[in-house]
């Protein structure tokens, strides 16, 4: 079992709502993100998946200005995963 799953105790990663920004160039991928985040409740899981690299350091830059959790970040394949719990920000 890898970190991840322990902190997300075990089967939770299946049950994060996904947001596909393949093919959207900066800033699309994170304004993306942005929308999706605002319309899901604190401690929800949200998996991104981009192509964009700038993603790589976009996206833990958003997570770490709005308190958000970056659980997972990965490469494969010209495809960007990354696995973000939303923190009750209020």
């Amino acid at each position: 079992m890898s970190n991840v799953d322990e902190q997300l105790g075990g089967g939770e990663q299946s049950e994060a709502l996904e947001l596909d920004a393949s093919g959207l160039f900066c800033p699309e991928p994170v304004m993306l993100l942005h929308n999706k985040i605002r319309d899901i409740s604190a401690g929800q899981l949200l998996r991104l998946v981009a192509t964009d690299p700038s993603t790589t350091r976009d996206v833990p830059k958003f997570c770490h200005f709005l308190g958000h959790e970056l659980l997972e970040s990965v490469e494969s394949g010209g495809n960007f995963t990354y696995l973000i719990r939303k923190v009750d920000t209020e």
